[in-house]
């Protein structure tokens, strides 16, 4: 099983591992001064370099992005790798064997050396395949087969395509003749074993490489061509090995990564021509499974890509699927995988069940590029495709249809939408609202009956490893767009740089859970447990009692605070900033926390209103204190006023 590689090991890849080596694979750097090299970030878009790399200390850092480390940091960021696949990859390009703590080893099983001689078979294989397809008078039904899709020679050498010949010994022939070993062959996938010896194992078939998400080319996937095949599958992929496991391989997504990243947005389409036709039409971010449905092993390798994290916007994930019986079943399983998403889901289904590959040979690639911009959610092509089966025109189909959906509305992870949607399906169903919040209700009933029978313990996924976009923490960057987490920043600043102005009682009557932004609540946590400034005490003393009582995780947040300058005029005789603007932070943060206590107050006598069972006692008693907390937010507003 995967280990965690010893310590000396992950400092000896560092070591050996050149940061300007390694960053210059994707970044043209030039010398910017004594150690240094410049060039433009390969995180984000830039027209003048901000992207500095020193090979002494073994690090980088963008000026413009802020994205920065070493170069094991680097390679995460650059390649979307675990820590432990990327100083993996660093030892294989270093040529250096890790070492494991006990009852651990590589990832795959294999050692940095069977695993370079199978992926260096792989290119070879790759090669072969390629150059039979564009020369060889064989291979003239392959190259028809692309032509009649739409695609040339030019795009044949884009996605790397190739040719098997029907000998059936021309590959194992060639690789032998580079030194590959037989066991080396048959472990690989590359060739069979039988009676008389090797065996090609993809013979008279159209290939395409299957590539790992740093381009090593792990796999094939090879299409049928002659109706003489005594394989009647259509297509073959390349059976399990130490380096391809079907389950986690997306074809395509070497090329589709920096797409996926920066746009956040995956497309999963169902061939190799359809990711192809994708990518053509300006689909950049399209990719496909090989052989299998789409599984959970694959959401954890696109969640780490998209940066599928709940405190960001949601990414998007499109699923295309054909309109038929099979189509539709691949996207209720889809579906069923949902919950493991934080990311918003949709389905895109071409009129006439058009696949992108025939949707582009027919319509052209506009209408690829529209197929997936008019992708609607995976919740209403789940609910419509559930309501297909019933027959909506009686009451009984209605009856049934509800009792079907019922369960998909209830499945919603956010409960704030489904009111809307449980309007939205009864409209589609036929039936009044509140049938249908009934049958939801029963749903939720049902389900909970079946999970307090024993659901299974430990079903829940793992968190994801962070991405270079997340802290270590799981603590969201402030959104400084919303004007109250600006107002929160701008009172810490105050109290950081200023402490003076504010007494001990000022800053107890802010209550910590006032601060919306998790980061700003908890360097005001670290404030309020340091105190006010102690009589004699110099500010850098006071400063450093801080910085000792804050997280690590919001330490440079604190740096920032404390020197990032505040809007305001200050008076030039004192260097202090005015005491109303003072007292306007406090009232306006205080003022913040106390209109989501009336919110929630507000919430909850309504929902009382409305019962005629309620308690009138409670009732009275929550009308005085929403009265009361109204009087003291209106004096409280006077108090700047």
């Amino acid at each position: 099983m995967a280990g965690r590689i010893r310590a000396e090991d992950v400092q000896a890849v560092k070591e050996r591992a050149s940061i300007t080596d390694i960053a210059g694979d994707h970044v043209s750097l030039r010398p910017a001064g004594i150690g240094s090299m410049k060039g433009l970030c390969p995180f984000h878009d830039e027209k003048t370099p901000s992207f500095t790399v020193r090979e002494a200390v073994g690090a980088y850092h963008c000026f413009g992005c802020g994205e920065g480390g070493d170069v094991i940091s680097f390679v995460q960021a650059i390649d979307h790798l675990t820590f432990t696949e990327a100083v993996e990859r660093l030892a294989a390009k270093v040529g250096m064997e890790l070492r494991y703590e006990a009852g651990g080893g590589p990832r795959d099983g294999v050692g940095l050396g069977k695993r370079s001689r199978l992926i260096e078979a792989h290119r070879a294989a790759a090669e072969f395949y390629h150059e039979r397809l564009l020369e060889s008078a064989e291979a003239r039904a392959g190259r028809d087969f692309l032509r009649e899709r739409g695609f040339a020679s030019p795009e044949a050498r884009q996605f790397g395509i190739g040719y098997a010949p029907r000998a059936g010994e021309e590959l194992t022939r060639y690789l032998r003749g580079k030194g590959f070993t037989p066991e080396e062959l048959t472990v690989g996938g590359l060739c069979g074993k039988g009676s008389r010896g090797l065996y090609d194992r993809f013979r008279g078939r159209l290939v395409w490489p299957i590539r790992d998400i740093t381009g090593d080319t792990i796999g094939f996937g090879a299409r049928r061509l002659f109706d003489d095949d005594r394989i009647a599958a259509k297509y073959l992929n390349t059976t399990e090995t130490p380096i391809y496991k079907k389950s986690s391989v997306l074809y395509g997504l070497d090329l589709a990564k920096k797409s996926i990243s920066t746009q956040r947005r995956a497309v999963i389409v169902e061939g190799y021509t359809d990711v192809m036709a994708a990518h053509l039409s300006g689909i950049e971010g399209a990719v496909a499974t090989c052989g299998t449905a789409f599984g959970a092993d694959h959401i954890k390798v696109l969640r780490r890509i998209v940066r599928d994290e709940a405190d960001l916007a949601p990414a998007k994930v499109v699923f295309t699927f054909d309109g038929d019986a099979a189509g539709q079943k691949a996207a209720m399983k889809a579906y069923a995988q949902d919950e493991k998403w934080a990311s918003q889901s949709f389905v895109a289904v071409a009129k006439d069940g058009m696949d992108p590959c025939d949707l582009r040979l027919r319509e052209g690639e506009t209408a690829v590029r529209d197929l997936i911009e008019d992708a609607v959610p995976m919740f209403e092509f789940a609910v419509r495709t559930t309501l297909d089966r019933f027959d909506l025109d009686t009451a009984e189909g209605r009856v049934r249809g509800m009792g079907a959906v019922a369960p998909i509305i209830n499945s919603i992870r956010d409960s704030s939408l489904r009111p809307e949607y449980v309007r939205t399906v009864a409209g589609w169903v036929g039936v009044e609202v509140e049938q249908m919040w009934d049958a939801v209700a029963r749903a939720g009933r049902l389900q909970a009956r079946d999970e307090a029978k024993g659901a299974p313990a430990g079903g829940q996924e793992p968190v994801p490893e962070p991405t270079s976009g997340e802290a270590s923490s799981g603590m969201p960057t402030p959104d400084l767009r919303d004007p109250i987490v600006q107002a929160e920043r701008q009172l810490l600043q105050a109290v950081l740089q200023h402490p003076t102005m504010f007494t001990g009682e000022a800053l107890d009557a802010v209550d910590p859970l006032s601060f919306t932004a998790p980061a700003h609540r908890a360097v005001f946590d670290a404030v309020r447990e340091v105190g006010p400034v102690a009589a004699g005490e110099t500010l850098a003393a006071w400063h450093a009692r801080v910085d000792e009582a804050t997280p690590l995780a919001v330490a440079p947040l604190v740096a920032e605070l404390s020197v990032a300058p505040l809007p305001v005029v200050h008076d030039p005789s004192t260097g202090m900033p005015p005491p109303s603007y003072i007292r306007s932070l406090l009232v306006k943060v205080r003022d913040v926390a106390l209109g989501r206590r009336i919110s929630d107050g507000m919430a909850q006598l309504r929902r009382l209103s409305a019962d005629p069972d309620a308690d009138q006692g409670a009732l009275r008693e929550l009308s005085a204190s929403l009265h009361a907390m109204e009087r003291e937010r209106a004096s409280l507003r006077s108090e700047v006023g």
